[in-house]
């Protein structure tokens, strides 16, 4: 038990392509399938992705998610 740490990468991903509510509820629903990726929240305002990753090599398999909806991933930040 001892050696395991429980700590987060929080990320922001911009996202280019979203018009709508629609494309909001895809690209949340398409995040939190991802195992690992916990406290999504997508904005429309920003354009933006906000979660916690339980280790960062999820970054790829988010970005792979958000890109196989049909949306452009801009930048990403941890």
């Amino acid at each position: 038990m001892g050696g395991e740490r429980n700590s987060t990468m929080t990320t922001t991903i911009k996202i280019g392509g979203m018009h709508c509510g629609g494309c909001v509820s895809s690209v949340e629903k398409a995040a939190r399938a991802i195992e690992g990726v916990s406290n999504v929240s997508v904005s429309l305002d920003d354009n933006a992705l906000t979660a916690d990753l339980a280790k960062p090599e999820l970054l790829d398999a988010l970005t792979g998610a958000i890109e196989d909806c049909g949306f452009d991933v801009l930048n990403t930040s941890a």
